[in-house]
């Protein structure tokens, strides 16, 4: 048996290639992931006082993040384009873990998955704040980050 027939994106020579998806059924699809990042506890502090120089940091990382779900077709190169019907960016200051954590949920009526544009979504919106902070530390880490949830097709997946 070729060791490639159970790869859904390549071809029988081992060549990447984008699924074919157009004889699944559209369904209500959702995504749900979740990602951190540890500052230290003064820049916490000045994010809660909208203290930062660059501006509003979790405003910018929203928009970063819905923007970021989007355009993950560009960014993931096997990635089907897809309208979005849905995008919710939130923040929880765990001030207490000198740390933030970001929840995108994503959402679509078609016939593929939504995971990598909700994972997209929090990483981009992590690396938005890493960018907005960046001249007060530079020893921020961000991760993990990882799927909570996914519904529509298939299967359904639950972490939480």
């Amino acid at each position: 048996m070729d060791k490639t027939s159970d790869f859904t994106h390549l071809e029988s020579d081992g060549k990447a290639r984008m699924v074919d998806i157009s004889k699944k059924v559209p369904t209500v699809r959702t995504a749900e992931a979740e990602g951190f990042i540890i500052l230290d506890e003064n820049i916490i502090a000045k994010i809660k006082e909208n203290g930062i120089e660059k501006g509003d940091v979790l405003a910018v990382a929203k928009i970063a993040g819905i923007n970021a779900a989007k355009k993950t077709c560009e960014l993931i190169p096997l990635c089907h384009q897809l309208a979005l019907t849905g995008i919710e960016i939130g923040f929880t200051l765990l001030e207490e873990e000198n740390r933030i954590r970001v929840n995108s949920k994503v959402k679509t009526n078609y016939s593929t998955g939504v995971e990598m544009e909700a994972l997209t979504a929090a990483s981009a919106s992590l690396l938005t704040i890493y960018d907005m902070c960046k001249a007060l530390s530079k020893s921020m880490r961000i991760g993990p980050i990882y799927l909570l949830s996914k519904t529509g097709g298939k299967s359904d997946y639950n972490k939480k």
